[in-house]
């Protein structure tokens, strides 16, 4: 049964992980050896739960104890699940709430990136995007489009960051993740010739020259391929495009450049889902 706690002080070093914490010191904090981070609104906590991943507490409006919270209630065990007031819990976290309710969850050990792509047809490949609503927005799209994994360079935004999580409607438990690599010096070569052995062939999303149409059919008939997409100013790295097998652009019309990040991967994972 969930310990319910009334929250009587914003200082309360229980309400840390709510209040304090900036996104990298909940990524780095340890419990049980593991970070902590943030889910909010039901929904995504509930898709959260449904991946099995560990909640560690709630923060809940009181109001919802007994209304859209109780089967979170009824899920979480006997985590302590801190409540108040919607000002109290507003001035607490600097927020308004999204549906009242966060949790605080353990964060998964990471797999390899040969775990989750043994079997995959389609991934995508995200390089140095920084922006959690672009991250977010393009969890969402693999979700619903077809790609079987996404994975991260090293100086990407953590996906597991508490706006990523929201924006992402919860995806993020849903689509396979990992880093390639740890440190900026394993990317792109060491990242992509793991790619490379594991039977990819590497599309680079960028307007060059030498880009060929994202509808080029020889693109459709491959049978695995990595979608790399690249930061939201500048796009993918030279260094990036010269190594992968294919360069790829959306064709624009009305002279329009280029699509924001988010928008362009939900292009290219429809017109390059495998069929």
């Amino acid at each position: 049964m969930a310990r319910i706690i009334e929250i009587t002080s914003l200082d309360d070093p229980a309400l840390a992980a709510y209040a304090h914490l900036t996104e990298a010191q909940l990524r780095n904090r340890l419990e049980p050896g593991q970070g902590i981070f943030i889910a909010e609104s039901p929904k995504v906590i509930t898709t959260a739960l449904n991946a099995g991943l560990q909640p560690l507490s709630l923060l809940m409006e009181r109001r919802h104890l007994t209304g859209q919270g109780a089967a979170l209630l009824q899920r979480c065990g006997d985590v302590p699940v801190y409540t108040g007031d919607r000002e109290v819990l507003a001035a607490l976290t600097g927020y308004t709430l999204t549906r009242g309710i966060l949790c605080a969850m353990a964060r998964p050990a990471l797999p390899q990136a040969e775990d989750i792509c043994r079997s995959a047809r389609r991934v995508a490949v995200l390089e140095g995007i920084v922006d959690s609503t672009n991250v977010g927005a393009i969890f969402r799209s693999a979700a619903a489009l077809g790609m079987d994994a996404v994975l991260l360079s090293p100086s990407c935004c953590d996906p597991l960051n508490r706006r990523v999580v929201r924006v992402s409607m919860g995806t993020v438990f849903q689509v396979p993740w990992t880093y390639l690599g740890e440190t900026a010096a394993e990317w792109p070569e060491a990242g992509l010739k793991r790619l490379h052995a594991l039977g990819f062939s590497t599309a680079a999303m960028a307007l060059t020259d030498e880009s060929c149409s994202i509808d080029d059919p020889r693109l459709q008939s491959l049978p695995k391929l990595a979608i790399v997409l690249g930061t939201e100013g500048d796009g993918l790295a030279q260094s990036t495009i010269a190594r992968c097998g294919y360069t790829v652009k959306i064709p624009m019309a009305h002279g329009v450049d280029s699509l924001n990040v988010a928008a362009a991967s939900a292009v290219a994972f429809w017109e390059l889902r495998a069929r």
